[in-house]
Formats: structure tokens, C-alpha cells, sequence
């Protein structure tokens, strides 16, 4: 006889954690570039998910998740004004011959503000629309082009070899 379903909704909040858990963690990394500051935020948003957790789940609750971690990295970098760096991302299974872009994608992102690099994760990882972006950040469809613009602009200036036919950017380029 397995756990008895409970009426508040317990149930639906571990099972979205444990099916969401570890895309929003590698979200959180691409963000903030560390791994335990990547976990800080991550337990943070799903505590906030938690406490609304009756309300959210009716709706999307990974885009509210994702809306939390992408306002509370641009607060924490604001209030702390410094970028934390990190050796090792997130576990992942990794791809045949796509290691060397991959360094070379994760040093470039380094090298963004938190905003840019944040507006580059919705669009391109999550794969979110212009107006989805915005509203997960909270700002305007212009601040997410022009951010999207910029964050492009210095990747392409510190890394090159992202702009070839294989790389990523070429992707990216589509896009914006």
C-alpha cells in the first residue's frame, strides 16, 4: 500500500520537484556560473514555490520557478556586486565532440552581467520567447532585445569560435 494522496496538494509539489529539479538547477548555473550559489537559489525559489504552491500549481509553475531564480540572481549579483566563478558546472550527460565549445561557451558567459547573461538562458536555453523573457525578468520586450544584443555583441568579442556554422551562436543568431 503506497503513501496515501494528501488534499493539499503535497503530493503534485514533490512530484513537480523531482520532475523539474535538475533542469532548473543547470537554469540556475548558466545564471549565476556557480554551483552552490546555483543550489542556493534553486532551494530558495522552490521554498517561495512552496508557500504558493496551492495557487501556482494550477497554472505553470516552472515558468514561475524560473521567474524566481532569474529576479533573485540579478538582486543577489546587485546587492553583491562581484560574479562567483566555478570550476565544474552541473552534472549532465555529455555529448560526442562538444566539449571544447562547451568551455569555450561556459568561459564566455563569464564574462556577461548577470542581466545579459540571464536574458541569454531564458531565450536560448529555455527557449522562451522575447515576451516570456520579459516577463520573467520583469522588464520590457526592448531592455530583453537590447540585453539579448549586447550579451551576443561579447560573446562574439571574447570567444570567437562560438560564431562559426557549428557553434552554438549560430543558433543563437537565428533568433535575435
Amino acid at each position: 500500500m503506497g503513501p496515501a494522496t494528501t488534499d493539499d496538494g503535497r503530493d503534485g509539489y514533490v512530484t513537480f520537484v523531482e520532475c523539474h529539479q535538475h533542469r532548473l538547477l543547470r537554469a540556475a548555473y548558466l545564471v549565476c556560473g556557480n554551483r552552490h550559489q546555483a543550489e542556493d537559489l534553486l532551494q530558495d525559489a522552490l521554498l517561495k514555490l512552496a508557500l504558493r504552491w496551492p495557487t501556482v500549481r494550477h497554472g505553470d509553475p516552472a515558468a514561475y520557478v524560473r521567474a524566481i531564480l532569474y529576479r533573485d540572481a540579478v538582486s543577489w549579483w546587485r546587492r553583491r556586486r562581484r560574479e562567483w566563478l566555478s570550476a565544474y558546472p552541473p552534472e549532465r550527460a555529455a555529448q560526442e565532440g562538444d566539449g571544447a565549445l562547451r568551455l569555450a561557451l561556459r568561459d564566455a558567459l563569464n564574462h556577461l552581467p548577470p542581466r545579459q547573461r540571464a536574458v541569454l538562458v531564458l531565450r536560448y536555453f529555455e527557449d522562451l520567447t522575447e515576451a516570456a523573457t520579459a516577463e520573467a525578468l520583469g522588464v520590457t520586450v526592448g531592455t530583453v532585445k537590447s540585453q539579448c544584443h549586447a550579451a551576443l555583441r561579447r560573446l562574439r568579442e571574447v570567444a570567437p569560435e562560438l560564431g562559426r556554422d557549428d557553434g552554438l551562436a549560430s543558433g543563437m543568431e537565428v533568433k535575435s
